[in-house]
């Protein structure tokens, strides 16, 4: 009979060799980082030792990187969701990532595509505001890509540009 996971629960704990195969399983679905495994062996019931134990264990098999994770995680909320550095390291931070995966996750982010998509995030913005003061605009777009998690210095640049291009088109 399998186990499910409210039954390992309910006993007096699950066998940490069992906990081992769930939670190696569980890496090999999807990058996971350590804190996330670690929460999901306390929640299975595992001692605090035995779960440490577990996770240098997968860490050895090479199932579970918290390098890797972020990379993986960084390169994901960027191409997809058009996330920025800053917003990317606070996520990091948040699942208990060490700062040096961080800055190595982030540091792996083309700058050339990064501004680009800064850019074109300040763009599709700019459509949907019309009729409005330049100043309150740029506070607007400002305010959105920070939202975002881009860095002042790229914002300031991406709007300096997103003028020049709406300049040239009304000349």
């Amino acid at each position: 009979m399998k186990k499910t996971a409210s039954s390992m629960q309910n006993d007096a704990g699950p066998e940490p060799d069992q906990a081992l195969q769930r939670a190696a399983a569980l890496c090999s679905r999807q990058e996971q980082c350590s804190s996330h495994i670690r929460e999901k062996l306390r929640q299975w019931g595992m001692e605090e030792k035995q779960a440490e134990e577990i996770l240098a264990r997968l860490k050895s098999e090479n199932f579970l990187d918290d390098g890797r994770y972020a990379r993986f995680f960084a390169r994901d909320k960027f191409r997809f969701n058009h996330w920025g550095k800053l917003k990317i390291a606070f996520q990091l931070r948040q699942k208990g990532v060490g700062e040096e995966d961080i800055q190595q996750a982030c540091g792996e982010i083309d700058p050339e595509a990064y501004f680009e998509s800064c850019l074109k995030l300040l763009q599709q913005k700019s459509r949907k505001l019309t009729d409005m003061k330049a100043f309150i605009r740029r506070g607007k777009l400002f305010r959105f890509a920070a939202g975002k998690g881009f860095e002042s210095d790229i914002i300031h640049r991406a709007i300096d540009r997103l003028d020049t291009f709406e300049e040239r088109r009304e000349s």
